[in-house]
């Protein structure tokens, strides 16, 4: 096993740096999280049709580049650094590995290559207003009339809910939890742009009123999917924090650097040279974390769901910790509105709570490893 990337994956690497400095710059951050949409759609446009971003790990017969997860996972890595304002995680780490994964080749078929292209913006709606993120969580019911399904019921959390022209909704039917594709604009269906913390990445509360939907892959087998998919969006996180740990992790370093208290720079001071040093020891044992839990997804073994659980629960507190670190070095200014320390405290926060947070996850890890 080689946890080297290749020269092609850091090819991909710089060229979606490169992109993000141009396109997504804190102060486009600041001016997009303003924004009821929050995001761009030229450079949504730009990502899809220049660097086929969306398309990615999406096979080629749906309209993709047919990558792996690998190249996903280093796309998503510089999106976190650069707290890009997109609604990429909610189309391609939800909604795309929702309908991979869901046997249903139809829906691959007829929703894949809009993801794909960047003309689809999709979402998942899964969690309710309990904020559970298991099978026992999702009651909004679906009933069936013939062959039509129409759901009746309120969904929270929902990213990038009220932008998304596809909704992929967990329901439960009488055979269980099922996944039903609903299409923006449909009858019954509204949706709430919510107030969040972290405003960089924007949430939904959608309600359902006999609102028509499409059953994706066999009534009441939808749990399987969805936990698949559960655990694909943790590595995709994980991969999205070490990114974002890694750049406060170098403003701190810098800052240290620059920063003169009593004659000399304040990185000369033990007590801040050891925050520096536990967050790169943080930082670096995230990146394995979640690079290997990249490499069990692109293999899709049976490791991946106690590595994603793992991933999902370390990477969280590495992130945390470091822009809380962060900020104390950089001292007053790092409290004020101005720096950017706050927007990765805020996104750190949101991600860690994001799919259950580091309690649940080792308690998940532990259920799947037997203890």
């Amino acid at each position: 096993m080689n946890f080297a990337f290749s020269e092609e994956q850091e090819e991909l690497r710089k060229a979606v740096r490169r992109f993000l400095e141009d396109k997504s710059p804190e102060t486009e951050v600041r001016r997009l999280m303003d924004t009821t949409d929050g995001y761009d759609p030229a450079v949504w446009s730009q990502m899809a049709e220049q660097l086929g971003l969306q398309g990615l790990a999406i096979p080629e017969e749906f309209g993709g580049s047919g990558f792996t997860y690998v190249e996903l996972i280093v796309v998503l890595e510089e999106m976190g650094r650069a707290l890009l304002c997109a609604p990429y995680f909610s189309s391609v780490a939800l909604a795309a590995n929702l309908l991979l994964v869901s046997g249903d080749d139809g829906a691959k078929k007829d929703y894949l290559p809009g993801i794909a292209s960047g003309t689809t913006i999709a979402a998942v709606a899964l969690a309710e207003p309990s904020g559970r993120w298991d099978e026992e969580g999702v009651t909004l019911p679906a009933t069936r009339s013939g062959d039509a399904w129409t759901l009746t019921g309120e969904k929270l959390y929902v990213l990038d809910g009220h932008t998304a022209d596809l909704i992929l909704v967990a329901a439960r039917t009488p055979a269980g939890v099922s996944v039903f594709a609903v299409d923006k604009g449909a009858a019954g269906l509204s949706a709430t742009a919510l107030s969040t913390m972290d405003q960089t990445r924007k949430q939904a509360r959608l309600t359902f009123e006999s609102t028509p939907a499409r059953l994706v892959g066999t009534d009441g087998a939808g749990w399987a999917s969805v936990s698949k998919m559960l655990d694909l969006a943790a590595v995709a996180l994980a991969a999205e924090q070490v990114g974002g740990a890694q750049k406060v992790l170098e403003m701190a370093v810098e800052y240290a650097k620059v920063r003169v208290q009593f004659g000399r720079p304040i990185g000369s001071f033990q007590a801040i040279k050891h925050k520096c040093a536990d967050m790169l020891l943080e930082v670096e044992s995230a990146k394995s974390a979640a690079y290997y839990a990249g490499w069990a997804a692109a293999e899709d073994n049976d490791e991946l769901p106690v590595v994603a659980s793992l991933a999902k629960s370390y990477c969280s507190e590495a992130y945390f910790h470091a822009t809380a670190e962060n900020i104390q070095i950089h001292g007053g200014i790092g409290f004020t509105w101005e720096h950017p320390a706050h927007l990765y405290f805020k996104r750190a926060k949101s991600s860690e709570l994001l799919f259950g947070d580091p309690t649940y996850h080792r308690e998940l890890l532990a259920q799947r490893i037997g203890i």
